[in-house]
């Protein structure tokens, strides 16, 4: 069975930065990313969150287009949230260490520390500066949507994580972890 892939790799007339996209997101976060269209129901931090879980379980990926490059980044980022979360974590405390993680030190796939960076083209400097703000907002939105799907039970808001999301905790997209 094939891994999941991006509903954007067809994504026209949008500026890719080192083979990530700049995709519009549904966002109150101020940053580099367009203007989302108000019709627009799903974005791409939507379809990541959607896909995260059937896709960790494939140890293979083929990047199909752009689409899939900025999945596959936001998939490392929602794993290495997930393993910065307690089962004991309240909600309150999993926003606040999640926006931290989110915050500090944005890893761009040029950067050597990035697990998959062979896998992303070059970028020139002056547009590096642009694709981590970008990035960045992309991981602030993840941390503040990611909270709520983990801490509901059937669709109903808990006090506690839901096991059946803390379960992937220690298991990686592609066996590759975010440092």
């Amino acid at each position: 069975m094939p891994a999941y892939h991006s509903s954007f790799n067809g994504a026209d007339e949008v500026r890719v930065l080192n083979g990530i996209p700049l995709l519009p997101l549904v966002t109150k976060t101020r940053g580099p990313s367009p203007y989302a269209d108000p019709s627009l129901t799903r974005d791409a931090v939507d379809e990541a969150l959607e896909l995260f879980r059937a896709n960790s379980l494939f140890r293979n990926f083929e990047i199909k287009g752009a689409g899939d490059r900025l999945l596959v980044y936001t998939l490392l980022f929602i794993s290495q949230c997930l393993g910065k979360l307690k089962a004991t974590m309240t909600q309150a405390e999993a926003v606040k260490v999640l926006y931290t993680l989110a915050v500090t030190n944005v890893v761009i796939p040029a950067d050597a520390s990035f697990p998959l960076h062979s896998l992303y083209p070059a970028v020139e400097r002056a547009d590096a500066d642009q694709l981590r703000q970008y990035l960045g907002q992309v991981r602030q939105e993840v941390a503040l949507r990611l909270v709520p799907l983990v801490y509901s039970v059937a669709g109903q808001p808990s006090q506690t994580p839901s096991k059946w999301w803390l379960c992937f905790q220690k298991r990686h997209f592609m066996g590759k972890a975010m440092a």
